[in-house]
């Protein structure tokens, strides 16, 4: 089914080159059907081609799904021009009262910092605690799983010695699970962080379960049942050529 984004969004052309189906704003209004509302709070440096990557895979979902782009309220970012950023991207405080069907935060490359120390992390809290009540279920990637299980479950970051950077082999271990069925016992995923949290850190009372790891890299996926989160510790939406991108 297809994906609704903007019309001038540039992701458009490149998932129509791909065989992607993009649904027009238009074409949307006029079948009247009620989508799936996904929002996206982008914080990653390349925007434009991390906007392209999650509406890629939300394309090739059997449902029609409407995209929202969302950013932090008061963050300028850097390296993203300011009018992609005003045509295309809704501040948290203009979305804080709609709902959605999911939702999802990205990585950032502030790993090193300590939580507090984030410029936006007051408000980051915020939207954590808003997913709770405006979310039906959410996904976490990377840095946003880690800030997420510190919200939540004062889960410590641990710094490493060197930087996991590679595609690491996963192994599946809930197989039954909605989210990895039809996965391999084992899979591989883009690794890119400076940072882990570890599984001896999971408490027993927490409604943590692991759902994937790798003896490499560590924690994979956790899914946290009582808060309907799913938190990818790597990047499952990264392109054939982003770590060779990261790594130059």
């Amino acid at each position: 089914m297809p994906i609704k984004i903007p019309d001038s969004l540039p992701a458009r052309r490149f998932l129509k080159d791909e065989g992607v189906i993009v649904m027009r704003e238009a074409d949307a209004i006029r079948q009247d059907i009620r989508p799936m509302r996904i929002g996206l709070l982008n914080l990653m440096p390349n925007k434009i081609k991390t906007e392209t990557q999650i509406a890629r895979l939300l394309g090739a979902t059997p449902l029609q799904v409407e995209l929202t782009l969302v950013r932090m309220t008061d963050h300028v970012p850097r390296n993203t021009p300011s009018d992609h950023m005003e045509a295309f991207y809704r501040p948290w405080s203009a979305i804080r009262d709609e709902k959605f069907d999911g939702f999802i935060i990205t990585g950032a490359p502030v790993e090193k910092q300590p939580f507090m120390e984030v410029r936006y992390w007051r408000e980051l809290s915020e939207v954590f605690d808003w997913t709770q009540t405006h979310v039906h279920s959410s996904f976490m990637i990377c840095w946003a799983a880690q800030a997420a299980v510190h919200h939540f479950h004062g889960m410590k970051k641990h710094l490493l010695d060197s930087k996991i950077f590679g595609v690491y082999r996963q192994k599946n271990l809930a197989p039954a699970s909605p989210y990895l069925r039809g996965f391999s016992d084992d899979f591989c995923v883009p690794v890119s962080r400076w940072t882990e949290v570890r599984r001896d850190d999971i408490l027993d009372n927490t409604g943590l379960s692991v759902l994937a790891e790798s003896e490499a890299s560590g924690l994979c996926l956790l899914h946290d049942a009582d808060r309907r989160m799913l938190h990818m510790f790597n990047h499952l939406e990264y392109d054939t050529e982003t770590l060779g991108e990261e790594y130059t």
